[in-house]
């Protein structure tokens, strides 16, 4: 832990020991790979009954680790995703933040490569195993989802503090204030919370003024293919401009688009992809989704043809492959941004040579230090501060 982080605990601990006796907390379980579901009777729904779990040494990870830099005041918002702040260019436009796993932290990049933002754990009981993260859409929060922790959290950027949690630590369930590996959590436009509750076959709308259900769609020990009413296990939940959302499930690799009431706009399944991960409208309106195995690979698709436009795939052992990618982004670029989970590094792939042309993290190489990772799961452009002028002459 660094001098700075230990001089900050007591009142991050003070902080969080309100925020969770102020909020209604969710569920958590013991890691198995993530292509390993944990699966209930196929139409026996769930009891609603909370269940402990037990934290084993990888679930910690690294402990609490930073990285020791020393971090500038981040600057405002000025950018949206739809007008965002000023690009850097080719390679990476933006900095990223990187859902930093088993360090448990959040990181954001430049793509010059320096460490501007920061987010510790505060707390392992509270706070461990960061899984996903998003902005929302006004980029004053970040969204975080712990899977095997079972909690959801929003930590305000400009502070750097965790404002909201839902969920349990170290428990499961069905129940209200419950989650069963929750995958993805996204704040709608509207101001509801919207999660991919994984082992439930669910997902859950959520008011977080409240932290009341608004909405279910799936029934928790029914996994099977029939949106909205069931899913088979969904690992994520996007959403288009107009309010249309994007689900993602693992069996069979079925990608679906939902209207906002529930109704199919078009659900297919994904070509060429054993594990579906977290798929994304890429700006033709193909679909670009990670397929989370080993070797990896990223695959864009035309969801009207199910015909593959572009694939990225590399099977011999070697730099160039991916093991277990869990998310892709499509750049303006047309570059592909990819966290490459099991080599502990974040990359971008030219689209038309398929080279590595820009990363962070060093392969097959843990750490927390700058320059390293350990077990990248997520990333999140930040279009919303201007880090560029915000750095500029230093």
């Amino acid at each position: 832990m660094s001098s700075r982080l230990a001089r900050t605990l007591p009142w991050r601990l003070a902080l969080l020991a309100a925020t969770c006796l102020a909020v209604s907390l969710g569920a958590s379980a013991a890691e198995p790979p993530k292509a390993a579901p944990d699966k209930p009777a196929a139409d026996q729904p769930a009891k609603p009954k909370a269940r402990p779990v037990q934290v084993t040494e990888e679930m910690t990870g690294a402990g609490i680790v930073s990285s020791g830099v020393e971090l500038p005041p981040p600057p405002p918002v000025t950018g949206t995703r739809a007008n965002p702040v000023p690009s850097w260019g080719k390679p990476l436009p933006w900095p990223i933040i990187i859902a930093d796993r088993r360090n448990n932290r959040l990181l954001e990049v430049t793509p010059d490569k320096r460490i501007v933002w920061e987010f510790p754990s505060p707390l392992l009981k509270i706070y461990r195993g960061n899984d996903d993260v998003n902005f929302s859409t006004d980029g004053k929060t970040l969204v975080v989802n712990e899977e095997d922790n079972y909690d959801i959290h929003f930590i305000d950027y400009e502070t750097r503090r965790l404002t909201w949690s839902y969920g349990v630590p170290d428990t499961r369930g069905t129940g209200e204030g419950l989650l069963n590996y929750p995958d993805d959590a996204r704040l709608l436009p509207d101001g509801r919370m919207v999660v991919a509750d994984i082992r439930n076959c669910r997902l859950l709308f959520i008011d977080p003024k409240t932290s009341k259900t608004l909405t279910q769609w799936g029934k928790p020990g029914v996994c099977r293919h029939d949106p909205p009413n069931t899913f088979v296990y969904p690992n994520d939940i996007n959403y288009y401009e107009n309010g249309d959302l994007l689900v993602t499930e693992i069996t069979d690799a079925w990608i679906t688009r939902l209207a906002p009431d529930g109704h199919v706009v078009w659900s297919v399944r994904g070509p060429h992809l054993r594990y579906p991960s977290d798929a994304r409208a890429a700006s033709d309106g193909n679909i670009i989704v990670a397929d989370f195995v080993k070797p990896g690979g990223i695959v864009i698709f035309n969801p009207a043809t199910k015909k593959i436009v572009w694939e990225y795939r590399v099977t011999e052992e070697g730099e160039k492959m991916l093991d277990h990618p869990s998310l892709a982004v499509e750049l303006p670029t047309g570059d592909i941004l990819v966290n490459d989970d099991h080599r502990e590094r974040v990359l971008v792939i030219d689209r038309q040579t398929k080279e590595f042309i820009w990363q962070y993290g060093v392969t097959d190489q843990r750490g927390h230090a700058p320059g390293y990772l350990w077990y990248p799961d997520s990333v999140e452009l930040d279009v919303f501060h201007d880090w560029k002028a915000a750095l500029a002459g230093k």
